[in-house]
C-alpha cells in the first residue's frame, strides 16, 4: 500500500497539471490574439452605431482624464494617458474586440494603483478600482466584444475582468475609497448577457436565411428535374411510335418484293428483332418514369384525366384555344409561312411553349390580351406569345414559379432559343425558335389567321421564375 500510494498521488498530480494546461492553452487561443473581427454596418443606419461609440469615447476621455486628474491627484499629463487608452479601447473594440478588452483591463488597472498612491486616510472618497468613466468605457468594450466572438470567449473575458476586479479592492484594497467592485461586475454581467443573446439572435436569422436560399435552390433543382422527367416521358412516346413503325416496316418489306434473297430477310428480321428489343426497353424505362408523377395530360368532359393520352401535337393548337376562352383571356392567332411537316419532338416543345405562355398571361396578366404568332421558316418553326398591360393587379398564385424553366429545357434539348422580357408598353413576349430539318417539302400553306380565342389554363405548377409582369 506504501507504494501505491505515491503513485496514485502523482498520477493526480499529473491529471490536474494536465486539466490546468488545458484550461491556460484555451484561454490563451481565445484570448491571447489580435485577430480581427470588424461590427457590420447596421442594416438600416448603416455607420450610426459606430458614430455613437466615437462620440461616446471621446466623452469618456475627457471625463476620465477630469476624475484623474482633479480627484484621483494623478498628474495631469498620465491621467490623460490612461484616459486615452480606456477611451481608445472603445474605438479598437469596432475592430478588434479581443485586444480592445486588454487595452481597457490594462488601461484600468494602471489608473487604480495611480489613484491609490494618492490616497491618504481621511481624504477625499474617490470611486475605486473603477471609474465612473472608466466604468462606462468597459462596459462598451464588453458589449462590443459579447457581440463578435464566440459566447466562450466573452465568460472568459467576463472571470478575467471579475477576478482583478477582486483582487485590485478585496485583496489590495486602499485606505480611502468608494467600492465600485461590485456594481462594475454585476453591469458588466449584464451586457455580456445581452450582448450574447443578440448575437445568438442574429446567427439564428443568418441561419434561417441561408436554410431559406438552400431551400429555394433545392426547390430549383427539383423543379428542373420533374421538369426533365416529364420532357423525357414525352419524348418516350415519340420514340416508341418510331420504333413501332420501324418494326411493322421491317416485317412487312419482305412481302413487297417477289423472291427476296435470304440476306435481305435475314438484315430486315434483325432490324425488326433489334427494334423490338428497343421497344421492350423504351416500355420499362417509360414504366419507371410514369410509376410515381403520371404524366396527366388531358380528360374528356366529365371525366377522369388520361394518363397515357396521346403527345399534342400543333393539329390541336386550335383545340387548345378554344378550351381557354372560357377562362376570359381574349386571344389573337397568326401563322405565316410555309407549313412544312416538323419533326414530333418539335411540335410537341412548341405546343408546351404556346400552352406554358398562354397559362402565365391567365395567372400574371389579368385582363390583359395575348397574341400567338407561328413563323414557319425553311430551317424551323418560330414561336412568338405576347401580351398587353394587364388592367388589374394578379390575385397570389400558388405555382412553383418555374414555367420559363420548363421553356428554356425544352428549347436548349432542340438546340434552338429563347427569349422572355417585358415590353415597353408594360405587356410581355416569350419567343422561342426550333430549328428542323428543311429539307422536307412542303404540305400546306396557311393563309394568315386573326381569330379572338382563350386558351385553356394548364396546371398551375408552371409559373415562370423571372416573370415581371
Amino acid at each position: 500500500m506504501s507504494r501505491v500510494g505515491p503513485v496514485t498521488r502523482r498520477g493526480i498530480r499529473h491529471t490536474a497539471r494536465g486539466r490546468v494546461e488545458r484550461v491556460l492553452g484555451v484561454l490563451h487561443d481565445d484570448l491571447w490574439t489580435w485577430r480581427p473581427d470588424p461590427l457590420p454596418p447596421s442594416v438600416w443606419l448603416r455607420w450610426f452605431p459606430h458614430g455613437v461609440v466615437c462620440l461616446a469615447a471621446l466623452g469618456v476621455l475627457l471625463g476620465d482624464a477630469a476624475q484623474l486628474g482633479e480627484n484621483g491627484g494623478v498628474d495631469p499629463g498620465f491621467a490623460f494617458v490612461i484616459a486615452l487608452a480606456e477611451a481608445g479601447a472603445m474605438v479598437l473594440a469596432l475592430w478588434r474586440p479581443v485586444a480592445a478588452w486588454w487595452l481597457s483591463m490594462a488601461g484600468m488597472l494602471v489608473g487604480a494603483f495611480a489613484v491609490r498612491l494618492q490616497m491618504a486616510p481621511g481624504g477625499y472618497e474617490f470611486t475605486w478600482p473603477w471609474t465612473a468613466a472608466g466604468l462606462i468605457g468597459h462596459l462598451f468594450v464588453m458589449l462590443l466584444l459579447a457581440l463578435r466572438v464566440r459566447t466562450r470567449v466573452s465568460v472568459e473575458a467576463l472571470l478575467l475582468t471579475a477576478l482583478p476586479t477582486y483582487v485590485v479592492q478585496g485583496v489590495v484594497g486602499a485606505p480611502n475609497y468608494l467600492p465600485t467592485g461590485q456594481l462594475a461586475v454585476i453591469l458588466f454581467t449584464v451586457v455580456v448577457v445581452l450582448g450574447i443573446a443578440l448575437r445568438g439572435r442574429r446567427e439564428a436569422r443568418s441561419e434561417l436565411a441561408q436554410q431559406t436560399s438552400l431551400t429555394a435552390e433545392e426547390r430549383a433543382r427539383r423543379t428542373l428535374l420533374e421538369e426533365r422527367s416529364r420532357i423525357a416521358r414525352e419524348l418516350h412516346d415519340v420514340v416508341a411510335h418510331h420504333m413501332s413503325v420501324i418494326s411493322i416496316q421491317a416485317q412487312v418489306a419482305p412481302l413487297l418484293v417477289e423472291n427476296p434473297p435470304d440476306e435481305l430477310r435475314e438484315n430486315l428480321a434483325g432490324i425488326r428483332q433489334n427494334a423490338l428489343e428497343a421497344l421492350t426497353e423504351l416500355r420499362r424505362v417509360l414504366g419507371v418514369l410514369r410509376s410515381e408523377h403520371p404524366d396527366v395530360l388531358e380528360a374528356p368532359e366529365g371525366g377522369d384525366p388520361l394518363p397515357h393520352a396521346p403527345q399534342p401535337t400543333l393539329d390541336r393548337l386550335d383545340a387548345l384555344v378554344e378550351n381557354t376562352r372560357a377562362a376570359g383571356l381574349t386571344v389573337t392567332t397568326q401563322t405565316s409561312g410555309t407549313r412544312r411537316p416538323l419533326p414530333p419532338g418539335v411540335e410537341l416543345s412548341a405546343y408546351r411553349i404556346v400552352q406554358e405562355a398562354l397559362s402565365n398571361v391567365l395567372r400574371h396578366a389579368p385582363g390583359a390580351t395575348a397574341r400567338v404568332h407561328l413563323t414557319h421558316l425553311p430551317i424551323g418553326l418560330r414561336v412568338d406569345v405576347s401580351n398587353t398591360r394587364p388592367k388589374r393587379p394578379p390575385a397570389p398564385s400558388q405555382g412553383a414559379g418555374h414555367g420559363l424553366l420548363g421553356m428554356r429545357e425544352r428549347v436548349a434539348m432542340l438546340d434552338g432559343s429563347l427569349t422572355a422580357h417585358a415590353l415597353p408598353g408594360g405587356g410581355y413576349q416569350v419567343a422561342a425558335f426550333l430549328p428542323a430539318d428543311a429539307a422536307e417539302p412542303a404540305v400546306t400553306d396557311e393563309p394568315a389567321v386573326d381569330e379572338p380565342a382563350v386558351a385553356e389554363e394548364p396546371s398551375a405548377h408552371h409559373i415562370p421564375e423571372d416573370d415581371t409582369r
